[in-house]
């Protein structure tokens, strides 16, 4: 028996439950993450219900948890963490760069409407009054 199968025999049923949850948990932002990063496709939606799934499982396992979890449990917190930390920063990455882009195509739009009239430059040199 190894000492990983030993561990999880001697675990109760909830954190069993728990380390399943957190597998799938992790497979899911690893997905998420790489795909990001790799500018690959990714069905958000997809994504986005297996994240809820998960998070109703983490809420539901949390409720029969121990008081305090083992070493091993405890550093595969830490490990998720830590690939969630990574996960909100990509997301901020790709929200800061669709922001950009909406402000370029407003500016863009703005500019082909506009004939110049009201702009700026024209109110300073006088033109158009």
């Amino acid at each position: 028996m190894s000492f990983d199968s030993a561990l999880h025999f001697a675990r109760s049923p909830a954190v069993v439950a728990l380390i399943s949850a957190l597998d799938r948990l992790e497979e899911t932002i690893d997905l998420e993450n790489a795909a990001f990063e790799e500018r690959g496709a990714l069905d958000l939606g997809e994504i986005n219900r297996r994240k809820s799934r998960a998070l109703l499982e983490l809420s539901r396992v949390a409720r029969g948890l121990p008081d305090r979890l083992d070493a091993a449990t405890a550093g595969r917190l830490a490990r998720l963490k830590a690939k969630l930390d990574r996960n909100q920063y990509v997301i901020a990455l790709r929200i800061a760069a669709a922001r950009e882009v909406g402000a370029i195509l407003d500016r863009a739009l703005a500019e082909a409407e506009s004939d110049g009239t009201y702009s700026a430059h024209a109110a300073r040199s006088g033109a158009g009054a």
